[in-house]
C-alpha cells in the first residue's frame, strides 16, 4: 500500500507523509462514500485519520440538528486528533465526495511521532488549528455575515482552488448549507450575499456549480467595507 501518496500542503504534513509510508503496517485504510461517515460524533473512536484523496468535512450540529461546518479537509491533511482528548467525539467527519482515509490507533501514533521526534511538530499543529478557531469565533463576533463569507470564500479559494491563479474555482461543490454553516447564518442570506458579489464581478459560477473567485477583486472589496 503507498500511503499517502499524493501532492500535500507544506510543513508538517509534508514530513508526517513521509514517515506514515513507513507505517502502513499499523494502518487501517478504507473509502468513505460521499455523504458517509469516517467517524460520528458521539463515539469513542480513539483514532488519527489521514486522507489520501477526497474531500472531508467535520462538523458539529446544535440541539436542534443545524450543522455548523467546522474546516474542510484535503488530500495529506490529518483529522480527527481531538481523540487525544479523551472521551466521545464532538463533531462527526464526513465525505464531500468519495475519499480514501488512513486511520491509525491513537496510541500508536503518538508513540510512533515521540520516537520520530515529532512531538513539537505535533503539538505546533494543533497550535494552529486552535488559533484559527479562535480566529473564527472572534470573526462571528465582530464581522458582519457577509465580511466573513467573503474571508472565507478566499480561504477556500487558497486551499481548494484549481485553474487560474488569479481566478481559481473551487473543486468540488460548496452549498450554500455548507457555507451558511461556516458564516454562521442562513442559506437564504448566503444566497443574497452572493448574489451580490456575483453582480459585482467579484466571484462567478461555472456550469458545473463551481465557484470561481477574483481574489484580487474580493479581496479588494472586502478591505474597503473595513475602512
Amino acid at each position: 500500500m503507498n500511503l499517502l501518496d499524493v501532492t500535500a500542503p507544506s510543513g508538517f504534513h509534508v514530513r508526517l507523509r513521509d514517515f506514515l509510508r513507513d507505517q502502513s503496517q499499523h494502518t487501517t485504510t478504507a473509502t468513505v462514500r460521499r455523504n458517509e461517515s469516517a467517524y460520528s460524533c458521539g463515539g469513542q473512536d480513539r483514532n488519527v485519520y489521514f486522507l489520501e484523496s477526497g474531500q472531508i468535512k467535520t462538523v458539529m450540529f446544535s440541539r436542534s440538528g443545524k450543522e455548523c461546518l467546522l474546516r474542510i479537509h484535503t488530500p495529506g491533511e490529518i483529522f480527527g486528533e481531538l481523540c487525544s482528548l479523551g472521551g466521545i467525539r464532538e463533531e462527526s467527519a464526513i465525505a464531500m465526495r468519495d475519499s480514501v482515509v488512513h486511520r491509525m490507533s491513537y496510541e500508536h501514533f503518538l508513540s510512533s511521532i515521540t520516537a520520530a521526534g515529532f512531538v513539537d511538530d505535533f503539538i505546533n499543529h494543533l497550535s494552529r488549528r486552535l488559533a484559527e478557531q479562535q480566529q473564527s469565533i472572534t470573526h462571528l463576533v465582530t464581522v458582519d455575515s457577509e465580511q466573513r463569507l467573503g474571508e472565507i470564500l478566499l480561504d477556500l479559494a487558497r486551499k481548494l482552488g484549481r485553474g487560474d491563479g488569479r481566478r481559481p474555482h473551487i473543486a468540488g461543490r460548496i452549498t450554500h448549507e455548507e457555507l451558511a454553516g461556516m458564516v454562521g447564518t442562513t442559506r437564504s442570506r448566503v444566497g443574497y450575499f452572493l448574489k451580490g458579489f456575483r453582480d459585482r464581478g467579484l466571484v462567478d459560477v461555472t456550469p458545473g456549480s463551481h465557484l470561481i473567485i477574483d481574489q484580487r477583486r474580493l479581496s479588494a472589496y472586502l478591505e474597503s467595507r473595513c475602512v
